[in-house]
């Protein structure tokens, strides 16, 4: 955890851009540490304490022993979720069971998140195919330009026949991959998509 205070990554300006300082009284998103696997109960706890919170989770299909299947809805962003309260209010946030710290910079002071950028994620992320992924920061990177998640940035990587990209949030140390077609895409920097993406992820 020593260092989940860095600077944000991959955003609609590289993911979630860089926060401006606001006045403590103005509710802002906070992402907030968690006890590994206790993501969902927290957040049932800051709903029964109607404390504003995003949990994003995903869809996985899963084999148990005995041969049956099922689909689970999981974390994004394991060890993660984001809450919308006052910079005052983070006591409040971290004597909800489970929660274990308010991410902050360097000075320990917890450094809000732009809004806009997770109005996307909570608008956008269910219209697309998508699942964590290993922090990666080499690759192409490029612009979502139509569709889910429009004018989001990041690395585009190729798996089997279809294409990724990566989003990453620097704060917490998370990626996702997000299923994109290269129509969707504009590509930043020199060179096609297809001559820089990367074979395998």
């Amino acid at each position: 955890m020593a260092s989940l205070g860095q600077r944000i990554v991959e955003s609609k300006q590289t993911l979630l851009g860089n926060s401006k300082s606001h006045s403590p009284s103005e509710p802002k998103w906070f992402a907030v540490y968690t006890t590994s696997r206790h993501e969902k109960r927290v957040a049932q706890h800051l709903a029964q304490r109607e404390i504003e919170h995003y949990l994003p989770l995903y869809r996985s299909a899963r084999k148990w022993s005995d041969g049956s299947r099922v689909t689970l809805d999981l974390p994004l962003f394991p060890g993660y979720l984001f809450v919308r309260i006052k910079r005052t209010e983070r006591v409040r946030v971290l004597e909800v069971p489970g929660a274990l710290a308010v991410v902050g910079g360097s000075g320990r002071e917890p450094i809000p998140m732009p809004d806009e950028a997770i109005e996307s994620l909570r608008t956008g992320l269910h219209l697309r195919t998508v699942e964590p992924h290993p922090l990666l920061t080499v690759g192409q990177r490029a612009r979502i330009r139509t569709g889910a998640l429009e004018g989001m940035e990041g690395i585009v990587v190729r798996k089997k026949n279809s294409l990724r990209m990566i989003l990453t949030l620097g704060y917490i140390h998370r990626s996702i991959a997000v299923e994109v077609s290269a129509e969707d895409l504009e590509p930043l920097g020199r060179g096609s998509l297809s001559e820089s993406v990367i074979p395998n992820a």
